[in-house]
């Protein structure tokens, strides 16, 4: 759906036309494929302290440093690819981050090998987006019992920087949650 009228948009997208792009295609919708399950929880892990926008900025950046997200490939990398990563301008250089989405990596072949990443993620929800109805943004919470849930089980697993309002942000990210306001116009695309 291609609208120029920003008016009824989820507002924090503002009018960046990257963010705008965001909102309109990816945000929200539904996604399980397993391996961009992933790709979007170790972005938003490394989105913790930061804005979602500076993320999106260097996207391409994290795919190419991190080989399209491939966890069997970042699962093996050791102390000469966190040094490569912390040279690379290219993503948000943060050994605690890099050294976390390593462990994420070896954690997510665990989960996946045991029942798939994407069922366990979106149990978390009862296998279906939870559809909320937000009139502005103040009804959009921060963390969920579901979030805190997630949270806690992901960390269990060996997944890092994944607070209850990281994986609150990447289950509406993910689509297992659908915020969009109840004004906006891609709420139904979602």
């Amino acid at each position: 759906m291609e609208s120029t009228d920003n008016s009824h948009r989820c507002p924090w997208c503002g009018t960046d036309p990257l963010y705008v792009d965001y909102h309109d295609d990816e945000w929200g919708r539904p996604e399980r494929d397993p391996k961009r399950l992933f790709e979007l929880l170790i972005l938003e892990s490394f989105q913790a302290g930061l804005s979602w926008i500076t993320i999106l900025r260097k996207r391409e950046g994290f795919r190419s440093a991190f080989q399209g997200f491939d966890p069997a490939t970042i699962a093996i990398w050791g102390e000469p690819e966190v040094t490569r990563l912390l040279a690379d301008p290219g993503i948000v250089r943060h050994r605690g981050k890099i050294e976390g989405t390593i462990r994420g990596a070896q954690a997510y072949l665990r989960i996946e090998a045991a029942q798939g990443f994407s069922p366990f993620l979106w149990s978390f929800v009862g296998g279906q987006p939870i559809l909320n109805h937000p009139a502005k943004l103040t009804d959009v919470p921060a963390q969920t019992p579901q979030s805190q849930a997630l949270s806690k089980a992901l960390k269990t697993e060996g997944f890092n920087f994944v607070g209850p309002t990281i994986t609150y942000a990447f289950m509406q990210a993910a689509g297992l949650v659908n915020d969009h306001l109840v004004t906006c116009p891609y709420r139904e695309a979602a």
